[in-house]
């Protein structure tokens, strides 16, 4: 788009470039925070992850076991003794994005007879809550990066708009326009010259 050649447009040129030169830093420190903050987040749902398996790999020495819950009748399988009822999250807020935090899981009350089940069934069942835990916690983990990712995607966008764009533009603006008033400056000067220069002959000839 054209830019005016007028000092208030030199004004405005330079006024801009001084908002954006100061809006700048502020935005690439939100970038570099929300990229360590992501990595954080990251190795900590990795770390989860790990727990999880070594909790599922605890568990090898029931797989015979398992296979027989599924001769059980189906309201008697393992998966009905743990019901999750509630995940229970917090707000939280990092670099202005509002993400959700986990606080805690709560289960169905379910009652069993004993005499139902064989003696390993309540260190399974125990197991299987912690490994919904720590799903519920990777849930939450994995949409505080997606958040995360979202706005950086959004402030990497502004960081080059504003240093690819805006503030060339705007210096180039102001340079234009710096050259157009100088060179009109100097076009008055000329001209008053000239004028001088005529004015001092015609009072010589006169």
């Amino acid at each position: 788009m054209a830019v005016k050649l007028t000092k208030n447009e030199q004004k405005k040129q330079k006024d801009s470039l001084k908002q954006y030169e100061r809006y700048l830093p502020t935005l690439q420190l939100k970038k570099q925070q929300l990229q360590l903050v992501i990595r954080q987040i990251e190795a900590e749902a990795e770390k989860v992850k790990k727990q999880k398996e070594e909790l599922v790999a605890s568990l090898d020495r029931w797989v015979a076991v398992f296979n027989e819950n599924k001769s059980f009748p189906s309201k008697k399988r393992l998966e009905q003794l743990v019901r999750i009822d509630s995940v229970k999250k917090g707000v939280g807020n990092i670099a202005g994005v509002t993400i959700p935090v986990f606080e805690e899981v709560s289960f169905k009350p379910v009652v069993y007879d004993y005499a139902d089940y064989p003696l390993w069934v309540d260190s399974a069942v125990d197991a299987l809550k912690e490994i919904a835990e720590l799903d519920a916690r990777n849930s939450t983990l994995s949409r505080q990066v997606y958040l995360l990712e979202k706005e950086l995607r959004t402030t990497s966008q502004r960081v080059n708009l504003f240093e690819k764009v805006k503030i060339p533009e705007a210096r180039e603006n102001i340079r234009k326009i710096g050259i157009y008033l100088g060179d009109q400056q100097t076009s008055a000067v000329v001209r008053g010259k000239i004028a001088k220069n005529k004015l001092v002959k015609v009072a010589s000839n006169d």
